[in-house]
């Protein structure tokens, strides 16, 4: 069987798996708001679908912060290669919201930050390392 039909069906198979929607959007920039003044960042949405989310590791690490304790969780997020036949397009610091869990509803709004995107020429689901700030 040639090694494209197989990616495929690869493909076909993970994104079966993927029962979780999510957003990931990129800062462009900021406004101030008149009122306050308060910085405000601005974003563009560079992907909306489906999704996988799955922990990664083992415990979260924890971070002191001046006075803040934080845990930091990591967790990988599987997304579509392919898009409508576009790739699809992930930054470090994207951020990533969750906006459906077909089998855990506390997923559903959880902040995450894109922190690695491992590369791989043959890949049947894009693999995204996040992290999220629990505290």
């Amino acid at each position: 069987m040639p090694r494209d039909l197989i990616l495929a069906q690869g493909r076909r198979a993970a994104e079966a798996g993927m029962t979780d929607a999510c957003r990931i959007q990129r800062r462009t920039g900021s406004t101030v708001d008149d009122f306050s003044g308060a910085e405000i960042p601005t974003y563009d949405v560079v992907y909306e679908g489906k999704c996988r989310l799955q922990q990664r590791g083992g415990q979260a690490e924890e971070e002191d912060a001046g006075e803040a304790h934080i845990l930091l969780q990591q967790a990988e997020l599987q997304l579509p290669v392919l898009v409508d036949g576009q790739a699809t397009q992930v930054d470090v610091d994207d951020e990533v919201t969750i906006t459906a869990a077909a089998h855990d509803p506390a997923l559903v709004g959880q902040l995450y930050r894109v922190q690695d995107i491992p590369v791989r020429s043959e890949a049947t689901a894009r693999r995204v390392q996040l992290r999220r700030h629990t505290s």
